[in-house]
């Protein structure tokens, strides 16, 4: 045989069987495909008290502790992957990830795009501003004109935009980042989740300098679930998993853990 002829067998069957690979992957129950890689990779944010860093460098936090948990019963490794908030769903279905779990709120919109599993926290939607002129905000109408920093793609950069008139929005990558900008005065309000807004202001917090304003400012309430792509098969173990850990106590103590055990759905 011509070696030109061989060369073009030996690429043929290569490119065959990616091809095939691509379709396995593509066509596999989503739970097998999981399982056969033994790992759920799992898109995250740096998200206090959800996903974040300790002193040691170590990756911590209510959903990381969670994840785990639910991850141990179902036998597989936990893989953790910081991923860009805005293009979260593109990610999952892209099999980039496999999970998006972290403080993802449930919302019309994102039920055309993922699946969700029982959702598990309350959230709300608040305003921040410097401690020093707190008591310049007292309604959503002191908002009006004013410029005001959110996370790209979140709830709060929804709010911000449709319930503020006249608002100017910045938007950032990360809800931490929406606290630096009021922090130095580069916006006069941030519009964030307040599980993070409670862990990260207020005395003792990180923005000690910073507050979260009056209840008048509050933003719509919300729930937290796992997003996981369209028609999952994972996501009816994922929920009897959660309902194990509600029923033995496991999630209510990380819940209380990191201060979320008021939010914890399954408490109310």
């Amino acid at each position: 045989m011509k070696k030109g002829m061989l060369l073009f067998l030996v690429l043929t069957i290569a490119a065959s069987m990616a091809f095939s690979r691509g379709q396995d992957d593509s066509d596999m129950d989503d739970w097998a495909y999981i399982q056969d890689k033994g790992e759920m990779i799992v898109g995250i944010t740096i998200f206090p008290p959800m996903n974040y860093y300790d002193d040691s460098g170590n990756l911590i936090g209510f959903e990381t502790e969670f994840t785990k948990a639910v991850c141990g019963i179902l036998g597989v490794k936990a893989n953790f992957v910081e991923i860009n908030w805005d293009t979260k769903e593109i990610e999952l279905a892209a099999k980039n990830i496999d999970a998006i779990w972290n403080g993802m709120t449930v919302t019309p919109e994102r039920q055309e795009k993922v699946l969700f599993s029982t959702p598990y926290i309350r959230n709300m939607q608040v305003t921040v501003v410097r401690k020093a002129n707190a008591d310049q905000f007292s309604t959503k109408d002191d908002l009006s004109s004013l410029t005001i920093a959110a996370e790209v793609g979140s709830a709060g950069e929804d709010a911000a935009r449709d319930q503020v008139s006249g608002a100017t929005v910045i938007s950032v990558s990360k809800q931490t980042d929406a606290l630096l900008e009021v922090k130095a005065g580069t916006a006069d309000a941030a519009i964030l989740d307040y599980t993070l807004a409670a862990a990260m202001t207020g005395a003792g917090a990180d923005y000690s300098d910073l507050v979260i304003a009056d209840e008048e400012l509050y933003f719509a309430i919300e729930e937290y679930a796992v997003a996981f792509r369209l028609g999952s098969s994972v996501v009816p173990l994922v929920n009897d998993a959660i309902a194990q850990l509600a029923a033995d106590g496991t999630l209510n103590r990380i819940a209380e853990k990191y201060d979320l055990e008021d939010q914890l759905l399954f408490n109310q």
